[in-house]
């Protein structure tokens, strides 16, 4: 896993016990839990949503206009679906509305600045 052996996990679990503080950790360790636990069911939840949309619009595609237009269909639910993850993460992840936020402002100054 990204070639972290045992040395380097403890060298980072001794920095982070050194910036934080064994009294914080407790703290910092059930937060982080937390995260993960609603990170792992907006995804189990999200995945049901998109394989629900794809076969909806798929079915529609194929019924109205025919096979040459399912990858165009397919784009479109995929952009629905990550707007719909958006939106539920916005919502249940701390801290992901402000990341959000800045990645906007950066594709605003990368616009302008190119």
């Amino acid at each position: 896993m990204f070639g972290l052996g045992v040395p380097e996990i403890i060298v980072i679990g001794i920095i982070i016990l050194l910036i934080f503080g064994a009294k914080r950790l407790p703290i910092i360790g059930e937060s982080l839990g937390k995260t993960v636990k609603e990170v792992r069911n907006a995804k189990k939840e999200l995945s049901g949503i998109k394989k629900s949309d794809t076969k909806k619009e798929v079915s529609e595609s194929n019924e109205s206009e025919g096979q040459s237009l399912e990858s165009d269909m397919v784009d479109r639910v995929q952009k629905k679906v990550t707007d719909q993850v958006a939106e539920k993460l916005l919502g249940q992840v701390p801290g992901i509305k402000q990341v959000k936020q800045l990645k906007d402002k950066a594709d605003k100054i990368k616009k302008i600045v190119s």
